[in-house]
């Protein structure tokens, strides 16, 4: 038997990447414009940096709150309160080492073996192999796509809803579509949460990061203080900070023993130094949240409308978050057209096959990046698409 063999069948089907596939076969080449991950070209600021330094040079080393260090969970209660209105209790923020982690202990705290979690689709493709990971169904329902872009069919929601349906997973603003709900449509799911006595893992990452307004419409707006809502999040996003492995889950404040309890039993908390920078980020990082988020609008215009020019491409500029989803005629596989791309474009991109159900004929493009490279990117793209 080989050592692969004698392995869990959960851990031996585990999927790779196809984001990360791509990424590792040019992620040396200098010429390539990297536009596959989900994560903007600027590196953490300094205020953020210059906090986490002090805490380590302050000798914060050691074993520490395994919820999250009191300052920072005052600051998300007060960053809560800025952003969403309200008031919210630090006792109801638990920090974990990434929004992976995060959507990962909501799993853990909600789910047995052989129940299900209902997502929409396409959808960020972590979401499902770590459902399948901890031996949850994942039952997509997919979006449909038209000329008025991403929208989803609540009875088709409704209809996947069964008697093993733990929760509903709810990305909006959404990775990779850029759908973002209404607060209509946030009243629709949390109806019909409401009525099968399911939960919601409401992953708001991307709230900030809404072109009609401040930031996207949110449960919080909507819910009631019975309602059966998770929050996940991350801080890798707003702050330029995805290599600092910090994320949040904002949950009942009932519920803080257990995933007290679950993050000591994984990663037994989040490093001081790593903390005392995500509090940073949240009390004085406002203004630079607000420039990303016009630099990501420029380069969205600039992206859309080049690839809209060929008259070969199938899209709409997305609502919310920083990616570019998009369809060329004629091109269906996306999973081999990636390397293509990059081969002969020096473009990278995320295929759409890898985001599950009803993203097969579409790549993925993060615009979170400097104009003049996002520039070059669209005429290369442009130009791969007009050679077809």
């Amino acid at each position: 038997m080989s050592f692969i063999e004698d392995l869990s069948p959960q851990a031996r089907n585990v999927p790779e990447s196809s984001i990360v596939a791509v990424v590792n076969h040019a992620r040396l080449r200098q010429d390539v414009i990297p536009l596959w991950v989900g994560e903007g070209d600027l590196p953490t600021p300094g205020f953020i940096c210059d906090a986490a330094v002090k805490s380590l040079r302050d000798g914060e080393t050691f074993y520490t709150w395994q919820r999250g260090i009191p300052h920072l969970r005052q600051a998300l209660a007060d960053y809560y309160q800025r952003h969403f209105g309200g008031t919210h209790d630090p006792e109801t923020f638990f920090v974990t080492g990434s929004g992976m982690q995060a959507i990962k202990l909501t799993i853990e705290a909600l789910c047995a073996a052989g129940d299900e979690v209902v997502y929409l689709s396409p959808a960020w493709p972590n979401i499902s192999a770590a459902l399948d990971i901890a031996g949850v169904r994942s039952v997509p329902v997919t979006f449909d796509y038209a000329d008025r872009g991403w929208t989803f069919d609540p009875a088709r929601l409704a209809a996947a809803i069964g008697p093993k349906t733990r929760a509903l997973f709810i990305n909006t603003p959404s990775n990779p579509t850029g759908w973002t709900a209404s607060t209509e449509e946030l009243r629709t799911i949390l109806d019909l949460a409401r009525k099968a006595g399911t939960w919601i893992i409401a992953d708001e990452i991307y709230a900030r990061y809404y072109y009609a307004g401040h930031r996207a419409p949110s449960f919080l707006d909507i819910m009631e203080a019975d309602d059966r809502i998770l929050f996940v999040n991350t801080f890798s996003k707003n702050w330029s900070m995805t290599g600092w492995r910090a994320g949040w889950i904002k949950a009942p404040a009932e519920l803080g023993q257990t995933f007290e309890n679950l993050i000591q039993y994984s990663t037994s908390g989040v490093p001081q130094f790593i903390q005392r920078g995500a509090a940073a980020a949240l009390n004085d990082g406002d203004d630079y949240v607000e420039e990303q988020k016009l630099r990501a609008a420029r380069a969205r215009d600039v992206l859309c409308d080049a690839l809209m020019a060929t008259n070969r491409v199938r899209l709409l500029k997305p609502d919310g978050a920083f990616y570019c989803f998009f369809a060329i005629d004629g091109l269906e596989d996306t999973g081999s057209a990636v390397y293509r791309i990059v081969d002969n474009a020096d473009v990278g991109l995320s295929p759409g096959i890898g985001f599950g159900p009803g993203g097969e004929a579409f790549l993925r493009a993060c615009f979170l990046r400097r104009l003049d490279h996002v520039e070059e990117a669209a005429n290369r793209l442009a130009r791969f698409v007009s050679s077809l």
